[in-house]
């Protein structure tokens, strides 16, 4: 059946996907399940939750009570690093190597991840050794993926902020404040749209390329391909999808803010603790999971990833 005469609807999965949850985790209740499906979780979204670091000030001389405008905290600057260059370079390069360097290991291990969390929610099981053995081409290849999309997400910034920075730099130099201005919130627009497409375009990847490997290939681009079909032939939809994930995810941090709220608090510290905040979260992050597939499988058998149930349980 063609995809246009199917009834896609991003209502209806809502209530199979709370069934999931249900199913899942409290049908029955087994804590070391939690804790398993909640370690596949945990290296699932490794990296994803950003935290919070607390401000450091940054003190510019000063002469008496006047302040530095512009051209001179400028002139400053670059007098301080001209005169500093032998010890800044090698600390800036190793710095962006570890982080460079832990930013992969992240990334490498998200993305096994993923597939093994998938593998414990599609399949209704509690493992760690035969998802992580399993899909180890898959992740490997997802992996590699993510890079790419990386780099192509960095070349594309180069060049705006690059203007922009040159910009910005020539109307320092000239005192227009208001040019100064004007140029910081070009570069912030373009950075921001160039992110937020990118950032669909990794949503699209991890909702639904990710399950079209786990049913079909361990090809990253493979699946790619398959879903750009299905996406060209159903972009209403799909962007109908994007905009009430928002709404989703509005409703369940405004759920999380009410518990941590109903517990004074509490609730806030140890989610704040790696591993066993994910385990406490494991409901939200089930049901998310379990909705874009939910989602996914109204296109058709060969998208339904919790046919594997059956056919694993027949």
């Amino acid at each position: 059946m063609n995809s246009q005469e199917l009834n896609i609807s991003v209502i209806d999965p809502i209530g199979p996907a709370f069934e999931k949850v249900k199913e899942i985790l409290f049908r029955p209740f087994d804590l070391g399940k939690w804790f398993v499906i909640g370690f596949c979780a945990w290296l699932a979204y490794l990296g994803s939750g950003g935290g919070n670091g607390g401000g450091g000030n940054i003190n510019f001389p000063r002469g008496g009570h006047s302040e530095a405008g512009p051209d001179q905290v400028f002139h400053e600057a670059k007098n301080y690093i001209s005169a500093n260059l032998a010890w800044i370079i090698p600390v800036v390069l190793i710095v962006i190597t570890l982080v460079i360097t832990i930013w992969l290991v992240i990334t490498w291990l998200n993305s096994r991840g993923r597939f093994m969390f998938l593998h414990c929610v599609a399949l209704n099981k509690a493992e760690v050794k035969v998802p992580w053995r399993k899909f180890q081409k898959h992740g490997d290849s997802l992996f590699l993926f993510r890079i790419v999309l990386a780099l192509i997400y960095l070349a594309t910034l180069i060049l705006p902020i690059g203007i922009a920075i040159l910009v910005i730099v020539t109307l320092v130099r000239s005192d227009a404040r208001i040019g100064f201005v004007l140029g910081l919130i070009a570069v912030g627009l373009v950075v921001f749209v160039i992110s937020i497409a990118f950032a669909i375009v990794k949503k699209f990847v991890l909702d639904f390329v990710v399950p079209i490997m786990f049913l079909r290939t361990s090809s990253s681009k493979a699946a790619w391909r398959q879903f750009l079909e299905l996406l060209s032939a159903n972009k209403g939809r799909f962007a109908l999808y994007i905009l009430f994930q928002i709404v989703i995810g509005m409703a369940l941090g405004t759920i999380v803010l009410a518990a941590v709220c109903a517990t004074l608090c509490c609730l806030a510290c140890f989610l704040g603790i790696p591993y066993i905040g994910t385990v406490l979260m494991l409901p939200v992050l089930v049901f998310k999971l379990a909705y874009s597939l939910c989602y996914l499988r109204q296109f058709g058998p060969e998208f339904d990833v919790f046919s594997t149930e059956e056919t694993a349980l027949a």
